[in-house]
């Protein structure tokens, strides 16, 4: 269910847009969700098959690692094989960037400044320019410049925010504008801080994270914090979730935290209850169950699972379909706020998962009956 309430309104910084292959980033496009694989890049089955579990779960963008000259010549069948752009992830290797950029990477992920002599940048940015590809200047804390460093005496806020202008200038004095910044740190405090001065001073899309997050649950909660914090001061373009744990899962938890600040709609939403000793059925059972259940889905839709009838109703009132637990092993359920009738516990799972299912179809059908007209 959308929503027109003035206080779940977030105005998105205004910046320039540009294009990772076909996903737009910035301006008025919506913020995508990246990830970066974790395989060998010269294992190209490997890294393909985890790129397609990241575009099952919703990947708009994803950035593989190329540190050598094997894993540039592998760019080439990865990219051929996947859906999602590829940025290719290149550090102090000018080399690397020219030939990833030939082997069909949407993107190049390359700080100038650290590639050596100007002619070597002019290389890779006519690369780019001759192959379509845009850039990613990536700033983090754990790598600033020896200068900035002498500068500030460690890394801050302000260091990050002058080591991505600089590279930037690079670019501008190059002609070359089809590029993001992002400044991640693995501290919150320092992350936000340099994302909303940096956001402050230029016009140029910005990519958010919190480098090195940690664990599935501990990365969670710190990227929750911080992207958040961003997003909802309208800040980001487009974000990666850095965790611990498979890429498919950073991707979920990015999308989590779209959904929940109501910048992204993807799939079914669901609303559950803690549960508590009025439950009439198992919640967290079944709420496990049914995001397993429902994961194929990309429609989106809204499902309240709630134990009992305190707060049941008032739930059920805000979402697509609701279910409520009720007494003598029959449960509540509700279509668009109203009660449409009780089922009972015994396959529960298998009629919440059909109830979806038709009203995901309902809406399909007639957005292209919409599309038609």
């Amino acid at each position: 269910m959308s929503s027109l309430r003035p206080y779940q309104h977030i105005e998105r910084r205004k910046s320039r847009k540009i294009y990772v292959g076909n996903v737009a980033v910035g301006g008025d496009a919506p913020v995508s969700v990246q990830t970066m694989t974790n395989t060998l890049t010269t294992d190209i089955e490997g890294t393909i098959a985890q790129i397609r579990k990241a575009e099952m779960a919703g990947v708009d963008i994803v950035r593989v690692s190329c540190p050598d000259e094997a894993s540039t010549k592998a760019l080439k069948t990865i990219v051929e094989e996947v859906n999602a752009p590829i940025v290719a992830d290149i550090h102090f290797h000018y080399k690397r960037a020219i030939e990833a950029a030939a082997a069909g990477a949407a993107c190049l992920r390359i700080n100038p400044g650290n590639i050596g002599s100007a002619d070597r940048v002019r290389e890779v940015v006519k690369a780019a320019r001759d192959h379509g590809c845009s850039i990613r200047i990536g700033v983090n804390a754990g790598s600033l410049e020896r200068h900035l460093l002498e500068k500030y005496g460690e890394p801050k806020p302000e260091a990050l925010v002058e080591s991505a202008l600089e590279h930037a200038k690079i670019l501008e004095d190059h002609d070359f504008h089809e590029f993001k910044i992002s400044v991640k740190a693995s501290d919150v405090f320092m992350a936000v801080a340099a994302y909303k001065e940096l956001a402050a001073c230029c016009d140029h899309p910005l990519h958010i994270g919190i480098t090195e997050a940690g664990s599935k649950r501990a990365g969670t909660v710190k990227s929750a914090l911080g992207l958040g914090n961003l997003l909802w001061a309208g800040v980001g373009d487009t974000m990666r979730v850095s965790l611990s744990a498979p890429p498919e899962e950073e991707v979920l938890v990015g999308w989590d935290i779209l959904k929940s600040l109501g910048l992204r709609h993807r799939g079914v939403k669901i609303i559950s209850c803690p549960s508590c000793a009025r439950q009439g059925f198992n919640v967290v059972d079944t709420v496990q169950t049914l995001e397993d259940r429902l994961q194929h889905i990309k429609t989106p839709l809204t499902l309240s699972i709630i134990g009992c009838v305190v707060n049941g109703p008032g739930e059920a009132l805000m979402t697509d379909i609701g279910v409520t637990g009720g007494g003598s092993g029959r449960h509540m359920v509700y279509a668009a706020g109203k009660q449409d009738h009780t089922m009972p516990a015994e396959n529960m799972i298998e009629h919440i998962v059909e109830l979806v299912e038709a009203r995901v179809a309902a809406i399909e059908a007639g957005t292209a009956e919409k599309a038609a007209h």
